[in-house]
């Protein structure tokens, strides 16, 4: 299952692109503004607009929302900023959080992608499939 952000969807197109996939993949949910992350995934919206919408903290209120939905799955929730406007100090366009939990311990890690919106948005894309294909991203000093 997967709580997508500046993904738009595309992860979970990608999922459901698979024959066969209905077997497997359970839901996804797109949580693009703060208010549809507040009520499709129960994100508190003191959280966001205290740690901001690009943050840990709301990556991993994301996934611990859609985990209480669709118990028993593997999630992932991305939050990012894929430009090419948006960015800040603390968030530059490519910072994308991260989210896993459901299949064994619950993670989460930032990543900062290069290149344009497009870019971004695909590289974010493929690191939350290899993530949630292998139950969680490896260690941050491991190369996706």
């Amino acid at each position: 299952a997967v709580a997508e952000s500046c993904t738009g969807g595309w992860i979970a197109k990608c999922c459901t692109d698979l024959a066969g996939s209905s077997a497997w993949f359970e839901r996804g949910v797109v949580a693009y503004s703060d208010a549809a992350k507040t009520a499709l995934l129960g994100v508190d919206p003191a959280l966001v607009a205290r740690a901001g919408a690009v943050s840990r903290e709301t990556a991993e209120a994301m996934a611990a929302g859609l985990a209480a939905q669709a118990a028993g799955a593997r999630v992932c929730a991305v939050s990012g900023v894929a430009g090419p406007a948006g960015g800040s100090a603390r968030t530059p366009v490519g910072c994308v959080w991260f989210a896993f939990a459901g299949a064994g311990p619950a993670f989460s890690e930032r990543r900062d992608f290069a290149g344009g919106r497009e870019a971004v948005r695909a590289a974010a894309t493929l690191h939350a499939l290899r993530g949630l294909a292998r139950g969680g991203p490896r260690p941050a000093a491991a190369a996706v």
